[in-house]
C-alpha cells in the first residue's frame, strides 16, 4: 500500500489548465472565457455572491457541466481524453448534496471510496480507519447513514472522497463545493483545516467554493473572485479582498482589519 500519511513539501505544480472556458445554460452565459491554473500544494478558494459561476467553475472541472468553448487539461491531458476510472484515483468530488437512501451504515458509505483501489482487505480496513479518525467519526462507525444529521453525512461523504485518493500515484485534486454548509462552527474550522493539511503537508490541489469570506481569508492560499461568470480578481487574501472589490462584487462597503501578525484580512 501506498504510504499518503507522512508530510511532503508542495511542489506547487501545475495540476488543472483552464484555457477560453465559456459555458452556456440554455440561453444564458454562465462562465465567460476562464483563463486559470491550479497548483498541487495549494487551497484555492472560489469565491462570488450568488449566481456568479462558482459551483459551475467547478462543476466544468470535473466534466458535470459541458463546456460551450475552451480546454480543461488534467495533469497534462486533456480532460475528456482521461479514462473514467484513472481519473477517480486523482480527482474526487464532494458536493453540496449526495443523495444515499439504502440503509448502509457509516463504514460502508466510506468504503465506497476504494472503488476502484486495489488494495487488500487489512489494508483497506486501515485506511477507512484513518479516515473517520482524521473527521471525528470512528463512534459513528456502525451507524445508519440515512440517521445522520446534514453535518454529519458531509463529513462521511468528505472521508469517502479522501479514501478515493489516498493511493493516487499523481499530486491529489480535491473539489469541495460549499463543504462548511451544514456543518456546525466547529467542524466548519475543524474540515477547512484538515484541507489545508492535505495541500500543505500532502501536496493536494484543494479548490473549495465558499461563501464566508473570512473563512476563505484564513485558509486559503489564493482567491478567485467571480463575477458574473468572469474572473475580476485572483491572488492572496490580502491582495484579493479590498474594500474596492468587495463593494464592487458584493455590493458592500466592508471595514477590513488585518489580523494582528499576519497577513489575514478580517471583514466586518
Amino acid at each position: 500500500m501506498k504510504q499518503t500519511s507522512q508530510p511532503q513539501s508542495p511542489s506547487h505544480s501545475t495540476v488543472i489548465e483552464v484555457n477560453h472556458l465559456s459555458v452556456r445554460i440554455g440561453h444564458k452565459p454562465v462562465l465567460t472565457d476562464i483563463n486559470l491554473t491550479i497548483q498541487a500544494g495549494k487551497v484555492t478558494a472560489l469565491l462570488g455572491p450568488n449566481g456568479a459561476g462558482k459551483s459551475t467553475l467547478l462543476k466544468s472541472l470535473c466534466q458535470e457541466v459541458a463546456a460551450e468553448t475552451g480546454r480543461i487539461k488534467v495533469h497534462g491531458q486533456v480532460l475528456e481524453n482521461w479514462d473514467r476510472s484513472q481519473l477517480a484515483k486523482s480527482l474526487a468530488v464532494l458536493p453540496q448534496h449526495a443523495s444515499l437512501t439504502f440503509p448502509f451504515n457509516v463504514e460502508q458509505v466510506v468504503e465506497m471510496g476504494l472503488y476502484p483501489l486495489t488494495l487488500s482487505q487489512r489494508q483497506g480496513e486501515q485506511l477507512i480507519d484513518s479516515q473517520l479518525n482524521k473527521l471525528d467519526l470512528t463512534a459513528l462507525k456502525q451507524r445508519s447513514y440515512p440517521t445522520l444529521s446534514g453535518g454529519e453525512k458531509q463529513r462521511v461523504q468528505l472521508a469517502r472522497v479522501l479514501t478515493q485518493l489516498a493511493q493516487s500515484d499523481k499530486p491529489a485534486i480535491l473539489f469541495l463545493d460549499e463543504p462548511t454548509s451544514a456543518l456546525d462552527l466547529a467542524q466548519q474550522h475543524r474540515v477547512l483545516k484538515l484541507a489545508r493539511s492535505l495541500a500543505h503537508e500532502n501536496n493536494y490541489a484543494v479548490v473549495v467554493v465558499l461563501h464566508d469570506l473570512n473563512q476563505a481569508s484564513r485558509y486559503a492560499d489564493r482567491l478567485i473572485v467571480l463575477e458574473q461568470g468572469k474572473v475580476v480578481s485572483d491572488g492572496s487574501p490580502a491582495t484579493t479582498l479590498t474594500p474596492e472589490t468587495i463593494r464592487q462584487v458584493w455590493k458592500y462597503d466592508p471595514v477590513v482589519v488585518m489580523e494582528p501578525g499576519q497577513k489575514i484580512p478580517l471583514l466586518f
